[in-house]
């Protein structure tokens, strides 16, 4: 039987269970090959655990994955691409067989990541269907170039084939059961399943329909159910989706939540989950709390009407009162993620922001100070036109961490020439006042040394401003699920803070 090698580059931690290796292994296995996993994340040292597989496997095809690029984390910065493009160059002369690269961070910029990887075969979108049809065409000497979402090099020239979007009922099978999902449960605190992908709303910043796709794609419900049941049996009760937002289409996440309790789930898993702030409605919020669901983290992102309209958000300010108010009558623990410092901010729209937050009082926000700027967006159109505004490394084409911070954030206080936001953490800092709901770790605030962590100057601890919202090697919150706490990782925090029950 011949073998596929998959190979996880993610080493973030707490550690993310690579879910699309899973369904991908399952495609594979429904063609009769053989799916190994190399699975860094767990792996003190690459180089040993490359070296170790390759003593005794020859793979026909080599797939790695591609998680994130970068933390997406104004403050740190942190840079996943030279790793990863380390574990590549060591592993390359390993194998005569052909590598591919692939994944929802490769999908995002996949010709400037095989460029900077210098690397001459990918996948973008979809994988689960394209690699398997990919590894039997190698297996077989046929010519590949023209499969859908096929990036390829010829003579130094990339050339990159449209998507195509696949039935996804028809390619994502239930099993789970390739990967150490109870490892990743144990030391990342959460499970995760997908009941759909794409996204087809316009936020100027987002990433996720280039990744995924505009076009929602959905799964039947029972097979959903099905893979939570799966699931279940591995010891697995509190999932998080990784839909970009379980509420759109509502019809759908109702169907999803119905067939839960039909099946009596309910009672056996606890759930999380991402949603946009409209549509919701009484009868989901209703049946979401009924399924088992008991967090919601809804992408706000500002509480300022003329902000929202330039992010081109769905919603309007009375819906996200209206989550709250929602959510606080049915008894769901819910937080707002605010995304701060994006075209035409002030530091009257940030005010009026944090007022909203404190008024409608949900029981976490998340604030994050400067927009990731990604290739393909509105933002990144806005910006080069703009010319001003750019944080971080510069780079042409946002390959590595590059962010947006408004320059109308600037002090009236300070000179022309200094930079927008050289106090904006310090002047969010005193508009939270010490309120813990807000997670923000300003450089301003006084942090626990023994919890501070690099690179550059972010801090993870109680300052001024909170608690450091940044997952990547986020030590509280390590230490948290090492303690026996699962879920959400906002809402394992806000636990933490609380000394509440671990689960």
């Amino acid at each position: 039987m011949n073998k596929v090698l998959l190979v996880n580059t993610n080493l973030m931690k707490p550690a993310i269970a690579p879910i699309g290796l899973d369904y991908l292994a399952s495609a594979l296995r429904n063609k009769g090959y053989q799916a190994d996993l190399l699975d860094l994340c767990f792996a003190e040292d690459f180089r040993k655990a490359i070296d170790e597989y390759f003593k005794n496997n020859s793979p026909v095809v080599v797939g790695i994955t591609v998680r994130n690029t970068d933390d997406c984390y104004f403050q740190s910065g942190d840079f996943f691409l030279p790793k990863i493009k380390e574990i590549i160059h060591y592993l390359k002369p390993k194998t005569n067989s052909p590598l591919i690269m692939g994944g929802v961070g490769f999908s995002i910029m996949p010709e400037e990541i095989l460029n900077y990887c210098n690397f001459d075969l990918g996948i973008s979108g979809d994988g689960e269907l394209t690699f398997t049809r990919l590894v039997e065409k190698i297996s077989s000497g046929e010519d590949y170039h023209s499969l859908a979402g096929l990036i390829w090099c010829k003579k130094g020239i990339l050339y990159s084939n449209p998507r195509e979007y696949f039935d996804l009922d028809k390619v994502l099978e239930p099993e789970r059961n390739f990967i150490n999902n109870q490892r990743y449960f144990k030391e990342g605190g959460q499970g995760n399943i997908e009941t759909k992908r794409g996204c087809n709303q316009k936020c100027i910043y987002c990433a996720d329909p280039i990744a995924k796709g505009r076009k929602i794609r959905l799964r039947s419900a029972k097979k959903v159910v099905q893979e939570i049941k799966n699931l279940l049996k591995q010891g697995i009760d509190c999932l998080h989706t990784c839909d970009s937002e379980f509420n759109l289409p509502e019809e759908h996440a109702k169907a999803v939540c119905e067939e839960i309790i039909r099946q009596k789930v309910n009672a056996k898993v606890k759930w999380y989950t991402y949603c946009s702030p409209y549509p919701f409605t009484e009868d989901l919020a209703k049946l979401m709390k009924k399924a088992g669901c008991v967090g919601i983290d809804f992408g706000v992102d500002s509480g300022s009407p003329k902000i929202l309209k330039i992010l081109k958000r769905n919603f309007r300010v009375e819906e996200i009162k209206n989550t709250a108010k929602l959510c606080h009558k049915f008894g769901i623990t819910f937080m707002y993620d605010l995304l701060l410092g994006g075209p035409g901010e002030t530091r009257e729209t940030v005010k009026e922001t944090i007022s909203l937050m404190k008024k409608v009082s949900p029981d976490r926000i998340g604030v994050m100070l400067g927009v990731r700027v990604y290739p393909g967006t509105g933002l990144a159109k806005m910006v080069r036109d703009e010319g001003r505004g750019l944080q971080g490394d510069r780079n042409d084409n946002f390959l590595s961490p590059i962010f947006y911070l408004s320059p109308q954030l600037r002090s009236p206080h300070r000179r022309p020439a200094e930079e927008a936001g050289e106090d904006i953490d310090k002047y969010i800092s005193d508009l939270i006042a010490g309120d813990e709901r807000f997670f923000f770790a300003s450089q301003e605030g006084a942090v626990d040394p023994a919890l501070a962590r690099k690179p550059r100057s972010c801090v993870q601890g109680r300052g001024k401003g909170g608690v450091d919202y940044n997952y990547n090697q986020n030590q509280i919150l390590m230490q948290a699920i090492k303690q026996g706490y699962k879920g959400a990782y906002w809402d394992i925090l806000r636990r933490w803070q609380r000394k509440a029950p671990t689960t």
